[in-house]
C-alpha cells in the first residue's frame, strides 16, 4: 500500500490525477451500506405500499444516475465512461435493514471504487428521503468498499473483519 496521497503535487496543492500514461485495463469496483430503519418502514418497503412508489425501484435507478455522475459530486474524480453499473438491494427483516450493493465495471486508466460508492451512498440517500415522512430516525450505516480489481495497484478485497 502506498503511502502518498496522490490527490497533491510537490507543494501540497489539490490535482487530479493525471492517468495519460496508464494502460487501458478492465477495473471492477464492489461496495455496500446499510439503511438501518424500523420494522414498520422495512415492511412498507417490503409490500410495495410507499404512497411515493416502489422505494427500491427508485433507489437503484438513483444509484446508478449517482455513479454515473460521481465526477460532479466529488471534484477531483475523473469522468469516466462506465461500461456496467448495478445496484441491488436485500430486505433484512431480523436487523430492519435494507443492505445496498453496487458494483461498477469499465475499461479505462483509472479505478471504479468511488463510483461503486457513491451509488451505495446515493441509493442509500433516497431511501431515507422516500421514507423520512414516516421515519426520520433512518441511519445509513457501513458503507464501504468490498473489492476492486484491475489498474497497476491489481486486485484488493476487504478483509474478513471489515465484511
Amino acid at each position: 500500500m502506498s503511502n502518498e496521497l496522490t490527490h497533491f503535487d510537490t507543494k501540497g496543492n489539490a490535482q487530479m490525477v493525471d492517468v495519460t500514461d496508464k494502460a487501458l485495463t478492465q477495473r471492477e469496483a464492489r461496495a455496500s451500506g446499510s439503511v438501518i430503519m424500523s420494522a414498520e418502514t422495512l415492511a412498507l418497503i417490503a409490500g410495495g405500499g410507499h404512497k411515493k412508489g416502489d422505494v427500491l425501484a427508485v433507489a437503484r435507478i438513483a444509484g446508478i444516475q449517482g455513479a454515473k455522475r460521481c465526477s460532479d459530486l466529488i471534484p477531483l474524480c475523473h469522468p469516466l465512461m462506465l461500461s456496467s453499473v448495478k445496484v441491488d438491494f436485500s430486505l433484512d427483516h431480523v436487523n430492519n435493514a435494507v443492505h445496498i450493493a453496487a458494483s461498477c465495471k469499465l475499461a479505462g486508466q483509472t479505478g471504479v471504487e468511488m463510483e461503486a460508492l457513491t451509488a451505495v451512498s446515493v441509493a442509500a440517500l433516497t431511501i431515507y428521503d422516500m421514507c423520512k415522512a414516516v421515519d426520520k430516525g433512518m441511519i445509513l450505516s457501513d458503507i464501504k468498499l468490498l473489492a476492486k480489481s484491475g489498474g497497476r495497484s491489481g486486485d484488493w478485497h476487504a478483509s474478513e473483519t471489515q465484511t
